[in-house]
């Protein structure tokens, strides 16, 4: 599409989102005392919670602060009761919004979501109003600038990839998610470094937002939900051009 790149959204977002990484270290905390409560301590047959312990290390979280958290989940240590829980929003111009959190406190964080809806032009909607127009996903993302796209496509075919696309410079991999790791740790075994890793929902389709107020109210609602301690992710279906990006920055 003329004048967008997804490549470009996601640096723009990525950008604001490592502004808040005083927070992350608190979210990732959050996810692994979940996984562990739900799976066990052992990273060998818990799945989830070694996808949050890869995470961790993407994020060079201190291993102290990663095995209290797996402790106050085991029972060794005092900890909160957190339970996950998904929100489904609109934003102005008709974009999906998914709201992941953790919470001990329902009340406090429906709360907090609800404002940050409300106070830029969108709804809180009901359970299931949006979540069925994104797919949980694995994605990696590659920079072509220094990688081989040939030696990428064919790892990421090798091990198991549903779709790979190309554009701008930058090659995405899309995995089922009990895939995800299988190709993730492909690509590590063959010393090829990806600039982002994970998985998410991914929205089937997006809608282009060319309206600049649209624009800022939308980012705005991300902004404040993702500064919410309660909220581990938030995803939407917006498609911004890449001139209206620039200028909210």
């Amino acid at each position: 599409m003329s004048g967008h790149s997804k490549w470009h959204n996601i640096k723009m977002r990525k950008g604001a989102q490592d502004a808040k990484r005083g927070k992350i270290f608190t979210k990732i905390s959050r996810e692994i005392m979940v996984a562990v409560k739900e799976g066990g301590p052992s990273a060998d047959t818990n799945l989830k919670l070694k996808m949050c312990l890869q995470k961790a290390r993407d994020n060079s979280m201190p291993n102290d602060t990663v095995q209290n958290a797996i402790k106050r989940a085991s029972g060794a240590m005092d900890g909160a009761n957190y339970e996950e829980i998904i929100y489904e929003g609109y934003a102005p111009g008709g974009i999906a919004i998914l709201v992941q959190c953790l919470t001990d406190n329902k009340n406090r964080t429906v709360s907090e979501v609800r404002v940050a809806f409300t106070k830029h032009g969108g709804n809180l909607a009901n359970a299931g109003a949006v979540s069925y127009l994104f797919d949980r996903k694995g994605q990696l993302i590659f920079s072509l600038e220094n990688n081989d796209e040939e030696k990428i496509t064919m790892i990421a075919i090798e091990a198991g990839a549903e779709d790979i696309k190309v554009e701008d410079g930058m090659l995405e991999i899309i995995t089922e998610p009990h895939d995800y790791s299988a190709v993730r740790d492909a690509f590590e075994e063959a010393g090829i470094v990806f600039e982002n890793a994970e998985v998410i929902m991914l929205p089937q389709t997006t809608v282009e937002i060319t309206n600049e107020k649209d624009a800022s109210k939308i980012i705005r609602i991300i902004d404040q939900l993702e500064d919410c301690d309660d909220v581990q992710k938030v995803y939407s279906n917006y498609d911004i051009s890449d001139n209206i990006m620039e200028i909210l920055s």
